[in-house]
């Protein structure tokens, strides 16, 4: 840690102190809330002279000598760490990782009274032209941690990003309709905010009273947001004491609203939905029930090579479906026809081949093929094999041959992880490899497996076959989901406090 925590002091101080350019300067605190290898720690800069020549010199050059000073590391018991409903740690599949957030139920629920909270929420839905809302699943989702802290006693302040504003604020991207839908769903009202900072904002939170909630206007109106500018985030913290993240599907970003907000607040949590990602993706993964079978599909092998390289590590078998098998095909020497095909990754589908080889783990090809013969809903198909898809026709879905192996596959499995699916299925003569794999699951599910989708089209298709409430748990992030499964921290979640167990 030494080494890291050096080099942050060197960038950090060097830029402040060479801007003061006050060589008899006090003692500097110049900057807190920095991480490195899950430790929370501040810079302090002391000048380094006195009464000898020697220190003459180092005035004359301005010197300073710098500490890293540790943060306290918060502890709970096993007793605290029992949540609302008597949950407590044995419960929750992540919970025995050394690095597990603090979540907010992981805390009494009067740490929460009379505290103005700062909830990152998802609150990134579609809306129409007449700016209604069509499909409000992430402000339901986001429900359970409000309504829990509002319950505490909290002074509730919420914020979120819509859409990909360019110019600053711009009607068609405000959260006005979610205001009205979130205060149906709470039954209560929810003040609205003009803004996300300044006087007016700041007098809005300083005017709430325990219980009562205001959402933020979009964060992302200030281009200062998605660049996690400091001052920015120092704005967004105004006025606030703790802040709770519970966006999972913006948590692999480092802004102002997900990250920066969390070094000038006084403590961190994980909210609910944020924790339940974290147990089952970090969690359920990281330390499966076995047998334990990942399947990945999807069209391109390039954007899923982490993904295959980190699950081969942890998984018993993995199934491979999409546009991506073509590759694998091709590298093997069979014929693809007009399939979609990386040539540039022929030499990476033959290592990870080798890879799973050389791991014990394995991997699994669809045995046939749904091919088409051009790219449309009402192509003509045929079932070819899959060492021999005629020249002219190109794959779109897996055949009825693979959707028996892959049933056979999943059979007896205690986790299943699902991201990608097996075919065109937005076509519904390409949809069946996609819907048959979902019903397996779904069963599997019903017979105690823990089954996971993790996120992007596969929610999509799990949706679209009515089977999304038949599973363990359906991801709400796309890119957080894969980044999480790759073994890659997300700055959202790094800034949360660690919870440290106490036997």
């Amino acid at each position: 840690m030494a080494s890291a925590v050096q080099a942050i002091a060197v960038a950090s101080v060097g830029s402040i102190i060479s801007a003061s350019r006050v060589a008899a300067a006090p003692e500097l605190n110049v900057q807190s809330g920095l991480r490195t290898n899950g430790v929370r720690f501040s810079l302090r800069a002391v000048p380094f002279f006195g009464s000898t020549s020697s220190s003459r010199s180092a005035r004359k050059q301005n010197l300073y000598t710098v500490y890293a000073e540790a943060q306290k590391t918060e502890t709970l018991s096993p007793t605290a760490l029992q949540g609302e409903g008597g949950k407590g740690d044995g419960e929750s599949p992540a919970s025995k990782a050394s690095d597990r957030k603090v979540s907010i139920a992981d805390v009494p629920k009067s740490e929460f009274e009379g505290k103005t909270v700062f909830i990152r929420a998802d609150l990134n839905v579609p809306l129409n032209k007449e700016r209604e809302i069509t499909d409000d699943t992430r402000i339901r989702a986001s429900v359970p941690t409000i309504e829990y802290l509002l319950a505490a006693g909290a002074k509730v302040v919420l914020a979120s990003h819509l859409g990909r504003p360019k110019s600053g604020p711009e009607e068609k991207f405000s959260l006005k309709p979610v205001s009205v839908r979130l205060a149906d769903l709470l039954k209560k009202e929810v003040k609205f905010a003009p803004d996300c900072i300044g006087p007016e904002v700041e007098a809005l939170i300083g005017g709430l009273k325990n219980g009562e909630i205001l959402l933020l206007e979009n964060v992302r109106f200030y281009k200062e947001e998605e660049k996690n500018d400091l001052e920015f985030s120092k704005k967004l913290a105004k006025n606030i004491d703790y802040f709770v993240n519970d966006a999972f599907g913006t948590a692999h970003r480092a802004h102002s609203s997900t990250a920066g907000i969390a070094d000038f607040v006084t403590k961190r949590f994980a909210g609910f939905l944020l924790q339940k990602e974290l147990d089952y993706l970090a969690g359920a993964v990281q330390k499966p029930a076995r047998p334990f079978v990942a399947i990945v599909g999807g069209s391109k092998v390039s954007s899923k090579i982490t993904v295959i390289e980190s699950l081969l590590d942890k998984s018993d078998k993995v199934i491979l479906g999409g546009g991506m098998v073509f590759t694998f095909f091709k590298s093997q020497g069979y014929s693809v026809g007009s399939s979609l095909v990386e040539d540039d990754k022929l030499d990476l589908a033959v290592r990870l081949s080798a890879l799973a080889k050389e791991k014990g783990v394995e991997l699994i090809l669809p045995e046939d093929i749904l091919a088409a013969d051009k790219f449309d809903p009402e192509a003509n198909t045929q079932v070819s094999a899959n060492t021999s898809i005629p020249d002219g026709w190109m794959g779109l879905d897996i055949g009825p041959k693979a959707i028996e192996q892959f049933k056979k596959a999943l059979e007896g499995a205690k986790t299943v992880l699902w991201n990608g699916p097996m075919g065109v299925f937005e076509f519904e003569k390409f949809a069946a490899g996609t819907f048959a794999v979902a019903e397996e699951i779904a069963k599997l599910t019903g017979e105690g497996a823990i089954t996971i989708i993790g996120g992007g089209d596969s929610v999509a298709a799990v949706e679209k076959a009515g089977l999304a409430d038949k599973m363990s748990h359906v991801s709400t992030g796309g890119g957080a989901s894969l980044e999480l499964l790759e073994g890659k921290v997300l700055p959202g979640v790094a800034v949360l406090d660690d919870v440290e167990i106490v036997a």
